[in-house]
């Protein structure tokens, strides 16, 4: 059976691996922000001109480079929420209370509509 995410774990160990480096000093919430765009526009090069398809149908070489940047990304997240004391289970539950109102099953289903205009 597969293990739980340890997000605790996670945030942990990119804390020590940064205090080892003495990088804290660069992980301000700017530069963690601009960090986390710069790694998911490396996570979206990888998508860049494929088509739906073959976005479904990544070589296992291409999936791992794929796995690598979300890797990526979730670490600059996680570390941003940190150092701002952001609960993230309470604001993903607060979103999807909002986006259920904002999109009602029997207004949104089967539409890709924004909100504002449903």
């Amino acid at each position: 059976m597969k293990e739980i995410l340890d997000i605790e774990a996670i945030k942990a160990a990119h804390r020590r691996f940064s205090e080892e480096r003495q990088w804290q000093q660069f992980h301000s919430p700017k530069n963690l922000s601009m960090a986390l765009m710069v790694e998911t526009a490396e996570l979206m090069e990888h998508f860049q001109w494929l088509t739906e398809e073959q976005s479904y149908n990544l070589s296992k070489q291409k999936k791992e480079q794929v796995a690598l940047e979300m890797a990526d990304v979730l670490i600059y997240f996680l570390r941003l929420s940190e150092l701002l004391g952001i609960d993230l289970e309470e604001a993903v539950k607060l979103k999807m209370k909002l986006n259920e109102e904002k999109y009602p099953v029997e207004k949104a289903r089967g539409l890709s509509t924004k909100y504002t205009d449903l």
